[in-house]
């Protein structure tokens, strides 16, 4: 549809260019009648085949410059002159500049040139001046310079709207890529929240089964405490779906850290698991958010596990060491219980490896050389001063 415009337009120049040629080759030949070959129908053929090619112009414009050409010598070697081939010359030497490459330009330039300088010597002699043929050749190199200027302006615009699509290309990828890893992380935040609580409560729920005959005041104490859980539960998940609520605010809050720590091996205690805590050194400076949130889940997550498959009458220990531009978080039990004997890789733990990794840390997770299990992770801290 574009080219059959394209066309269209073209087929109506080139009639514009004749209708305003013929006139034009009709008024020089009189004024001019005494060293000119009188105007006949012969020489109106010639000049409304000079303006036919301009139909063509955008299609072959170089092509249809040739074409044009040809008329235009025999109209100046016949002796009518070559002032009438300027308008469909200029037309398509303009065309030729402004929609084909350099070299096409700089051959139609010099082909215009050429037979300008060869009608001008091979015909009749005439009383033009040089100053004359100046203004012909200048006028020729202006409309040229123009074609290119408005071809290279095109290949800018062409080249800013390419530029501008590839960089919301890499800017809609960036920002899938952001999504895909902020739901990366909350899926990580979510799977630590919910398995640490949730085996929490399990454990605790459980006792207070066992002891509900027996003891009821202990086994209230542990309702207590499962319903203290639940709702800590639900505050940190609330926060964290409340991100991907669209038109919701998030109630903003700290994220849990290693000052939290004496909190979370109380809460672990209270299940039932003997869990003790020992911090060597001091940081000499303020952690990442992110180390200080990861090395948080990887206890809370080490605490878990040990919860869930070292059974009942077995010891946790954690051990923070500050030291010189590491941080070394250790979780180990003794693996007592009686489901000690199993531990099945699950996602926690793949969450953990990917936390450290994302900070350059080292993890080693396994079973200990003298029964019971350990997750250990060390962190390299950058040196700031």
């Amino acid at each position: 549809m574009r080219t059959g415009r394209m066309t269209f337009h073209d087929s109506v120049l080139a009639l514009l260019v004749a209708v305003g040629s013929v006139p034009l080759f009709l008024l020089q030949s009189a004024a001019r009648a005494e060293w000119t070959r009188a105007p006949d129908a012969f020489g109106v053929v010639l000049v409304l085949l000079m303006s036919a090619p301009v139909a063509v112009r955008r299609s072959w414009p170089l092509a249809g410059l040739c074409a044009s050409l040809v008329p235009q010598t025999l109209l100046a070697a016949l002796g009518y002159g070559f002032g009438p081939a300027a308008p469909a010359g200029l037309v398509l030497l303009y065309s030729v500049a402004a929609h084909r490459g350099l070299a096409a330009a700089l051959c139609a330039l010099t082909l215009s040139l050429a037979v300008y300088t060869v009608g001008a010597s091979a015909g009749p002699v005439t009383p033009a001046r040089w100053s004359d043929h100046l203004v012909v050749i200048v006028v020729l190199v202006a409309l040229w310079g123009a074609g290119r200027s408005l071809r290279l302006r095109r290949a800018y615009l062409a080249e800013l709207k390419d530029r501008a699509a590839r960089l919301e290309r890499a800017h809609a990828a960036d920002t899938r890529a952001a999504r895909a890893e902020e739901r990366s992380r909350i899926a990580r935040e979510l799977h630590d929240v919910v398995a640490h609580h949730v085996s929490v409560m399990t454990v605790q729920a459980a006792a207070a089964r066992k002891v509900l005959a027996s003891d009821p005041e202990l086994a209230r104490e542990a309702l207590s405490a499962i319903e203290n859980t639940g709702r800590v539960a639900m505050s940190e998940m609330r926060d964290l779906v409340g991100v991907l609520r669209a038109g919701t605010r998030a109630e903003l809050g700290p994220q849990p850290g290693l000052r939290d720590l004496p909190a979370l091996v109380e809460q672990m205690r209270e299940a039932g698991l003997d869990t003790g805590l020992s911090v060597h050194g001091e940081a000499g400076r303020p952690l990442p958010a992110g180390v200080d949130l990861a090395a948080y889940r990887l206890v809370q997550e080490g605490l878990t596990n040990s919860l869930r498959h070292a059974g009942a009458g077995a010891r946790a220990e954690v051990t923070v060491r500050h030291a010189p531009g590491e941080l070394d978080v250790r979780v180990e039990d003794d693996g007592l219980g009686a489901a000690a004997a199993a531990r099945p890789p699950g996602h926690g733990l793949v969450g953990i490896r990917e936390r450290v990794a994302l900070y350059g840390g080292i993890i080693d997770v396994g079973p200990k050389s003298g029964g019971g299990f350990e997750v250990r992770a060390r962190f390299p801290l950058k040196d700031e001063r």
